[in-house]
């Protein structure tokens, strides 16, 4: 096919050599047919905030050109645009070679943010919403060796709320935890000829335990007396062949592997296949294609792979690039940034708020490392109806194109929701799950989870101090099945923490941030880096971690390495604390939780069911015994919690508060009964200082995003106990810095 694209490329008009294509590997090589042409390169371009505006479908004289695949943000565009736009135009001749007559020619798009419109010789191709998954439109009156237009059309607008934006800001800069946008194409575009009959997709089940392989074929044009046939090959050689005829739209064909060798991180071996299909012996449409053998499993608490407890020391990839913004300049920097983090001695990343484009599997699969595939959830306003088809449509669509890539071990299509998120994040779940039955999926990575039988279970923590991370996470190994309504840790799940450290390490005269106090001294880095990582291998309920992050992105500056991937630190001593002996590992968690914790609650918070908990509150500072059983706050102000000002928590805000500090006191009784354990469920934004009849239950620093526990039960009911019988005082002191403030609890007093 190289000749072809070389003739393609060197007529007049056109990019001179094969070379002054950028990306001009296959951006499918799980998806590959021989005949297919690389359109990237420079385009005419043109922009315009007015959406009425189809002037362009008719002028001769574009403004612009622009280097696709690159977003116009990007340096690599050839504009760095980065103010906002609401449609981006683009124009190219294209040519179908004359041996591809008796072909079907489509046309792919790797994606396009936001809503994409395609027009061949002003005939419109049609028209597709969504930023991140291919589009396909067949081009019916191409014809071989004649011109043609091809004209594009993005319409994208951030600031609406209607749109999954992942980290691109919705600002004209960029700010926090969000970086420069992308507009338009940001995938390679690409010709394929196709058979009259071709096959549209293509979906493998290969079980590790039996080493049987399964293959669905979907057609287009089938045809009467059609057959599929399956080669399969491992290291080049035979391993396996069948054939059915063709039964319906999706055909299912099984065979036994002649070869069984598993995929695993430290042998990722991958066979090849190729998916014919045949008319009276004629091949008419062949695929080339390739898998792993390889299952997970959930049993108990137990994430398996290939049947075995693998600790997952994962990093957050958010996959921006200096020069290209969310497209990677090169194939082999998407290799490399991969290699990267093996070095740093992770075995596999969250890819968070970005559906990776299907090379960077690619790459994953060929060099063993373990990934979670997630959406771009972040920007969209879930309260409004009409976010949710374009979100559906785009979950079933990445599912669909990434499944068959042994990398992908589980998929968290949500991070970080707001509570009105959860209906549609369950939907998206059960949907996940039935295009998907062979991973497991989550929800939503941290905060406000809904599904009511998840497969796996997590939660962000970024606490600093390596001891009390250690000791916030102590409690999930024991069987303290909270009240479902606080969305705490589900004991009788798999359970990592998703997303923590983020420590900052800043080069010389940059301005930026990191979680926590940065670090003074590489020392100190060490030291942090390696007691949090220890807290964690340490904790054998625990079957993996996610670290924040891989590089450095814009202002945010807590990676491993720095934007342009050069390392911070001393690779050597970062990859021995990263891979220091897990706890899981070792001694995985039994498959069957002990008896669960029966609860009693002593004071409610606002998720609770019934009368919420009353609680005197005042925002001056009070006298010294201010948290004693017997302190008159008879003239402070009354109210319900939770008490804040918090954007995404507006539902569990029952009474404003907006000042620096707030004090708060509530009374009730406890009637003396057993008590084996007692904790405070509760979600704090700041500094929270609890007390008991005066006495301090807990000091904490920062804040926590989602109701978490913490085990009080040696204060209450140890040997000097403040729990009482009969009447008790809790008493709550909360400081505000920055951002949103909150503050609700629960008390619960537990037997058996």
């Amino acid at each position: 096919m190289s000749v072809v694209c070389t003739l393609f490329l060197t007529l007049p008009g056109f990019i001179a050599f094969p070379q002054d294509v950028p990306r001009p590997e296959h951006p499918r090589p799980d998806r590959q047919r021989e005949t297919w042409i690389n359109l990237n390169g420079r385009w005419d371009f043109a922009e315009s905030d007015d959406d009425a505006d189809e002037s362009f479908l008719l002028r001769a004289d574009w403004p612009d050109k622009i280097v696709v695949p690159f977003c116009r943000e990007s340096k690599l565009s050839g504009l760095e645009r980065k103010g906002f736009v609401r449609n981006v135009w683009y124009r190219r001749t294209i040519m179908i070679p004359q041996d591809w007559s008796g072909k079907r020619v489509l046309l792919h798009i790797g994606a396009c943010d936001w809503r994409t419109t395609g027009w061949l010789d002003g005939v419109r191709l049609g028209e597709h919403i969504g930023g991140n998954v291919p589009i396909a439109w067949e081009l019916k009156d191409a014809k071989p060796g004649a011109r043609h237009t091809l004209i594009l059309r993005a319409f994208d607008d951030t600031r609406s709320g209607l749109q999954q934006l992942g980290k691109q800001s919705n600002r004209e800069e960029s700010h926090g935890i969000f970086y420069t946008r992308t507009t338009g194409i940001w995938q390679t575009v690409w010709l394929e000829g196709v058979g009259t009959s071709f096959v549209r997709d293509v979906a493998v089940v290969a079980d590790p335990e039996t080493g049987r392989a399964t293959f669905r074929i979907e057609t287009d044009g089938a045809s009467k007396g059609l057959e599929v046939e399956i080669e399969i090959f491992a290291e080049g050689k035979p391993a396996g062949k069948v054939r059915r005829v063709v039964s319906g739209l999706c055909t299912e064909l099984s065979t036994d592997l002649g070869v069984k060798r598993a995929w695993t991180p430290d042998d990722p071996f991958l066979y090849t296949a190729t998916a014919s299909l045949l008319a009276e012996g004629r091949t008419v449409d062949r695929v080339e294609t390739y898998f792993g053998l390889r299952s997970v499993d959930v049993r108990g608490r137990q994430l398996l792979l290939n049947g075995k407890p693998v600790f997952q020391r994962l990093v957050l990839d958010q996959g921006f690039y200096p020069d290209g913004v969310w497209t990677a300049p090169t194939d082999a920097a998407l290799k490399h940034d991969i290699e990267l983090s093996k070095s740093a001695g992770f075995n596999g990343a969250r890819l968070h708020q970005k559906i990776f484009e299907p090379r960077f599997h690619y790459w994953a699969d060929k060099l063993g490392y373990l990934t979670w595939g997630e959406m771009p959830s972040y920007g969209a306003n879930y309260a409004d109806a009409r976010v949710h088809l374009p979100i559906l449509h785009e979950a079933v669509a990445s599912v669909i194109r990434d499944r068959n890539h042994p990398s992908i071990i589980g998929w968290c299509p949500f991070n970080e929701t707001p509570p009105q998120a959860g209906p549609l994040q369950n939907v998206v779940y059960d949907m996940i799950k039935a295009l998907d039955p062979t991973r497991p999926v989550i929800e939503t990575s941290g905060w406000v989870k809904s599904h009511p039988d998840p497969d796996v279970d997590c939660r962000h923590d970024y606490t600093q101090e390596p001891a009390v991370l250690a000791a916030n996470w102590a409690h999930i190994g024991d069987a303290l099945a909270f009240p479902p309504q606080y969305g705490v840790t589900r004991i009788d799940r798999p359970f990592f923490l998703s997303e923590f450290g983020g420590i900052g390490w800043l080069p010389p005269g940059k301005e930026g941030w990191g979680y926590g106090t940065n670090p003074k001294t590489l020392d100190e880095f060490y030291e942090r880096y390696g007691g949090q990582m220890k807290a964690l291998c340490d904790n054998r309920f625990m079957f993996g971690f996610c670290y924040t992050q891989l590089t450095d992105i814009e202002q945010e500056c807590n990676g491993v390495f720095y934007y342009d991937r050069t390392p911070k630190f001393d690779l050597a001593r970062v990859r021995s604390l990263t891979t220091q002996p897990a706890a899981y590992e070792r001694n995985p968690p039994g498959v069957e939780p002990a008896a669960p914790m029966r609860w009693t609650t002593l004071v409610k918070a606002a998720v609770d069911p019934g009368t919420p908990t009353m609680w005197r509150y005042s925002t001056t500072a009070p006298p010294e015994h201010w948290s004693e059983a017997d302190f008159d706050d008879s003239a402070w102000s009354t109210g319900p919690g939770g008490f804040g000002h918090k954007a995404g928590w507006e539902s569990r805000i029952r009474t404003p508060w907006t000042t620096p500090d707030l004090w708060l006191r509530t009374e009730f009784e406890y009637d003396g009964a057993t008590c084996e354990a007692a904790f405070l469920v509760m979600h704090y934004d700041n500094a929270t200082e609890v007390y008991l009849n005066g006495v301090p239950l807990v000091e904490l620093k920062g804040w926590n995003d989602a109701y978490a526990p913490f085990d009080v039960s040696a204060k209450l009911i140890g040997a000097s106990p403040a729990l009482r019988k009969g009447v008790n005082a809790l008493a709550v002191h909360v400081h505000q810095d920055t951002g949103g403030q909150f503050i609700d609890l629960a008390l619960l007093a537990g037997s058996r």
